[in-house]
Protein backbone atom coordinates (compact mmCIF):
# COMPACT_ATOMS: atom_id res chain seq x y z
CA UNK A 1 0.00 0.00 0.00
CA UNK A 2 2.80 2.40 -0.82
CA UNK A 3 0.55 4.65 -2.93
CA UNK A 4 -1.90 5.52 -0.14
CA UNK A 5 -2.33 9.24 0.51
CA UNK A 6 -4.29 10.82 3.35
CA UNK A 7 -6.03 14.19 3.13
CA UNK A 8 -5.11 16.50 5.99
CA UNK A 9 -5.35 20.13 7.00
CA UNK A 10 -3.32 22.39 9.25
CA UNK A 11 -5.28 24.27 11.93
CA UNK A 12 -2.55 26.95 12.11
CA UNK A 13 -2.12 28.03 8.47
CA UNK A 14 -5.35 26.44 7.15
CA UNK A 15 -3.44 24.73 4.33
CA UNK A 16 -4.91 21.52 2.89
CA UNK A 17 -2.68 18.78 1.50
CA UNK A 18 -2.16 15.04 1.07
CA UNK A 19 0.35 13.08 3.14
CA UNK A 20 1.89 9.66 2.59
CA UNK A 21 1.64 7.11 5.41
CA UNK A 22 5.28 7.75 6.35
CA UNK A 23 4.50 11.39 7.19
CA UNK A 24 1.92 10.46 9.85
CA UNK A 25 2.19 8.90 13.31
CA UNK A 26 -0.66 7.23 15.17
CA UNK A 27 -0.67 6.90 18.96
CA UNK A 28 -3.26 4.60 20.53
CA UNK A 29 -3.88 5.16 24.22
CA UNK A 30 -6.32 3.81 26.75
CA UNK A 31 -8.95 6.47 26.06
CA UNK A 32 -10.23 8.80 23.36
CA UNK A 33 -8.19 11.60 24.90
CA UNK A 34 -4.95 9.68 24.49
CA UNK A 35 -5.59 8.33 20.99
CA UNK A 36 -4.40 10.72 18.29
CA UNK A 37 -2.46 11.10 15.07
CA UNK A 38 0.20 13.66 14.36
CA UNK A 39 2.15 15.13 11.47
CA UNK A 40 4.20 18.17 10.53
CA UNK A 41 2.49 20.65 8.23
CA UNK A 42 4.44 20.81 4.96
CA UNK A 43 3.34 24.42 4.41
CA UNK A 44 4.21 26.06 7.76
CA UNK A 45 6.27 23.35 9.52
CA UNK A 46 3.88 23.35 12.49
CA UNK A 47 3.52 20.18 14.59
CA UNK A 48 -0.13 19.09 14.36
CA UNK A 49 -1.92 16.66 16.69
CA UNK A 50 -5.53 15.60 16.12
CA UNK A 51 -7.82 13.16 17.94
CA UNK A 52 -8.37 9.78 16.28
CA UNK A 53 -11.63 7.92 16.72
CA UNK A 54 -12.14 4.26 15.84
CA UNK A 55 -12.71 4.90 12.11
CA UNK A 56 -9.60 7.09 11.78
CA UNK A 57 -7.51 4.49 13.64
CA UNK A 58 -8.78 1.79 11.26
CA UNK A 59 -8.07 3.83 8.12
CA UNK A 60 -4.60 4.93 9.21
CA UNK A 61 -3.63 1.44 10.33
CA UNK A 62 -4.82 -0.16 7.08
CA UNK A 63 -2.98 2.52 5.14
CA UNK A 64 0.35 1.63 6.72
CA UNK A 65 0.77 4.50 9.21
CA UNK A 66 3.26 3.67 11.95
CA UNK A 67 1.46 3.03 15.22
CA UNK A 68 2.59 3.48 18.80
CA UNK A 69 0.56 1.83 21.54
CA UNK A 70 0.74 3.91 24.70
CA UNK A 71 0.99 1.87 27.90
CA UNK A 72 -1.33 2.65 30.77
CA UNK A 73 0.47 4.44 33.59
CA UNK A 74 1.72 2.25 36.41
CA UNK A 75 -0.04 2.90 39.72
CA UNK A 76 1.88 5.17 42.02
CA UNK A 77 3.02 3.78 45.35
CA UNK A 78 1.27 5.36 48.30
CA UNK A 79 3.99 4.31 50.74
CA UNK A 80 5.31 7.38 52.59
CA UNK A 81 9.01 8.11 52.31
CA UNK A 82 10.75 8.02 55.69
CA UNK A 83 13.88 10.00 56.45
Amino acid sequence: MSGVLFKAACPDCRSRFELAAGALRLAIGGSRRTTFYSFTCPACDSAVRKPAGERIVELLTRGGVRTLRLAAGAPQSQTPVRN
